[in-house]
């Protein structure tokens, strides 16, 4: 049965059953002065006539723009509203909530200012040029819940136009933090990530960036597999980005379901949805790590994946080994603006997951590959690790 929908107009909204409506009334942020502006001489400097010599300033030497105004730690918060965490395509107004709750996470998590930018555009030449038009203002173009392949092709024509980071977190920080847990996982089991075979279910934006950083990493073997099976390079319906991803991945020549390549594998990342017969988890690998992140319902439920696995993570925070985002990209923003990188290379992208996985290098056990998001040691790391990787990469200006 579908659920519920209650509507503000008609719910109760201080009901405790469902304090959502309550904590949401308003909106989740704010904007605030940084300087006071309590008489005419503090508004002389804050505004006119003090601003001019400031603005005057920067048209002289633009790169003062990072050091006299907010750009320099703000970053925006790039939606369409077309595939919106589970909910799918739901459009700007309604994604404008979830932007809302990243831009107070970069806050927490990472110190860095971020604006929720729902765009009521899909096209992808109407939302890149829009985009492009809005970034003067930003240090960074965080992109969230644009729908695949189109999040592909925003992502690499925006970077290509623009001298600030562009990073499409639901690829890039999901494959980060999937590294870093995988890395620690294999450590838990006594072996190394070039020792693994891997299975993805989903071809999305999500599973083609962990393949891709998985093969980055030094992987043994990866397939990405869709709704037909494993995608490999003998199909002939596949769109370019899953050719690309055939032309990678799949050293095995894999071909079939999902099934037949669950057979014999070390791991199994899910960032698809659906459900995995318990038959086919049971022809895995001894001691083999389950990775079902699908949220709400795992693609391989805890208690079943425990059965087989050494190691079970998922996307859930009432379960142990959460690979949650909010690890990676406030960490990721923060070292990019500390340098002021032109953009987040792939050597950053493994420097922020290996910086993360440090963080329990100590801790390690089947519950715990990989931190909590509450643990305070992750945000520096990541920026450091991130920061310093920037300024190796060439891509640091400062």
């Amino acid at each position: 049965m579908a659920a519920e929908i209650i509507h503000p107009h008609t719910a109760d909204t201080d009901d405790p059953i469902d304090p959502a409506f309550a904590l949401h009334r308003g909106g989740k942020m704010e904007v605030r002065a940084t300087v006071p502006v309590r008489d005419a001489d503090e508004l002389s400097l804050a505004y006119t006539p003090g601003v001019a010599r400031v603005c005057t300033a920067i048209a002289e030497q633009p790169d003062l723009v990072h050091d006299y105004t907010w750009k320099s730690s703000t970053v925006a918060v790039v939606t369409d509203g077309t595939a919106v965490l589970g909910l799918g395509d739901i459009g700007p107004e309604a994604s404008l909530p979830v932007m809302e709750g990243k831009a107070i996470l970069f806050k927490q998590f990472g110190g860095v200012d971020a604006v929720p930018l729902a765009l009521d555009c899909t096209d992808v030449d109407e939302l890149v040029e829009t985009v492009v038009r809005l970034a003067p203002s930003f240090g960074g173009i965080n992109l969230e819940d644009i729908s695949a392949p189109r999040c592909f092709e925003v992502e690499r024509r925006l970077q290509d136009r623009l001298d600030i980071p562009v990073f499409h977190d639901d690829q890039h920080g999901t494959a980060i933090v999937t590294l870093a847990a995988l890395w620690n996982a294999a450590k838990v089991t006594g072996r190394e990530i070039g020792e693994l075979r891997a299975v993805i279910s989903g071809a999305g934006a999500a599973g083609v960036a962990i393949a891709k950083i998985l093969l980055e990493a030094g992987i043994g073997d990866v397939a990405v597999c869709d709704r037909k099976g494993v995608v490999h390079e003998g199909r002939d319906d596949l769109t370019p980005v899953k050719r690309m991803a055939a032309e990678l991945t799949n050293k095995a020549r894999l071909t079939g379901t999902l099934a037949d390549a669950l057979d014999g594998a070390d791991v199994f990342v899910g960032v698809s949805g659906g459900t995995v017969p318990e038959e086919a988890v049971a022809r895995m690998a001894e001691n083999c790590l389950i990775f079902a992140m699908a949220n709400p319902t795992p693609e391989i439920h805890p208690e079943v994946a425990h059965r087989y696995a050494a190691v079970v993570a998922t996307g859930r925070s009432d379960f142990p080994n959460q690979i949650n985002n909010v690890l990676a990209f406030p960490g990721i923003f923060a070292g990019a603006l500390q340098v002021r990188a032109s953009r987040i290379t792939e050597g950053m992208k493994l420097a922020a997951a290996q910086a993360l996985a440090a963080v329990v290098e100590d801790e390690l056990s089947p519950t715990r590959v990989i931190p909590s998001p509450f643990d305070e040691r992750v945000a520096p790391a990541v920026t450091r690790a991130v920061a310093e990787a920037a300024r190796r990469e060439g891509v640091a200006r400062r």
